[in-house]
C-alpha cells in the first residue's frame, strides 16, 4: 500500500525551486527528501548548462521525468521556470530568497572564496582552472548567466541588480497563482510549516534542514 501511494503521490505534481544558488537551494533539497520527494540529480542538470544557454530545454525536460524535485542550475535560472511551467501543468514552484539582496551576495563571494581556496575575492583565472564539472565550465557558467565580462566579476552592483531582477521577474510571472508558487525564506522560523502547507503535507516537517553554510 505504501509504494502505492508513493507512486500516486509522486505523479501528483513536480515541485521546482527556482531560487538562486545561495538561497537556501540546499537546505530545500533536504526538506523534499525528507517529505517524500526523489530530488533530481544536480550533477546531471548541472552538464546540461549548455542546453539552457542556447535555449534548448528538451533534455532538461527529459530529465525532469526521472525525479520529483528539482533546485539549482538550470533550475535556478532565468526561463527555465516558464519552460518548466509549461512542460509540467499543476507543478508547484518555491522562490527561495535571503533577508536582502546584500546578504545573498556576501554569501555568494564567501562561498566562492571557500571552494576554490583563494585568500581573497577568486579572479577570472581562479575560475577558469576551478576543476568543476568540466575543463572552464565554471567561469562559463558565471559569465553567461549574469550576462558580465571577465573585468565584472563580483562587481557589487551588477551582481545585487541581477538578484533583483531575477526575482521580479519569477514573482511577476507567477502573479495571482498562489496555489502554485510561493516566496520563502528557509530562515524564517515559519519556513517548514509555510512549505508543508504549500505542498498539502501540513505537519510533516517540523523544522528546516541546514547544510552548506558558507559563513565562517
Amino acid at each position: 500500500m505504501k509504494s502505492v501511494l508513493r507512486r500516486v503521490f509522486r505523479k501528483r505534481q513536480k515541485v521546482f525551486v527556482v531560487g538562486q544558488n545561495k538561497t537556501g537551494t540546499t537546505t530545500m533539497a533536504m526538506a523534499l527528501r525528507a517529505l517524500g520527494y526523489k530530488v533530481g540529480d544536480q550533477v546531471a542538470a548541472e552538464l546540461l548548462f549548455d542546453d539552457w544557454n542556447e535555449g534548448r530545454f528538451d533534455r532538461i525536460i527529459d530529465l525532469c521525468r526521472e525525479a520529483d524535485a528539482f533546485q539549482d542550475i538550470p533550475f535556478s535560472l532565468d526561463r527555465t521556470f516558464v519552460e518548466m511551467d509549461k512542460a509540467f501543468p499543476g507543478s508547484k514552484f518555491v522562490l527561495t530568497v535571503r533577508d536582502s539582496p546584500e546578504d545573498w551576495f556576501e554569501s555568494l563571494t564567501r562561498f566562492h572564496t571557500k571552494i576554490m581556496g583563494c585568500d581573497g575575492l577568486p579572479t577570472a583565472k581562479d575560475m577558469a582552472d576551478f576543476n568543476y564539472r568540466a575543463e572552464g565550465w565554471f567561469l562559463k557558467a558565471h559569465l553567461a548567466i549574469l550576462k558580465i565580462n571577465e573585468e565584472q566579476i563580483y562587481d557589487r552592483d551588477i551582481y545585487l541588480a541581477h538578484y533583483n531582477a531575477y526575482n521580479q521577474k519569477v514573482i511577476d510571472y507567477f502573479r495571482d497563482r498562489p496555489d502554485d508558487f510561493m516566496l520563502l525564506n528557509v530562515g524564517d522560523d515559519d519556513a517548514a510549516e509555510r512549505l508543508c502547507n504549500f505542498l498539502g503535507r501540513p505537519g510533516k516537517l517540523q523544522a528546516m534542514p541546514h547544510e552548506n553554510q558558507s559563513k565562517q
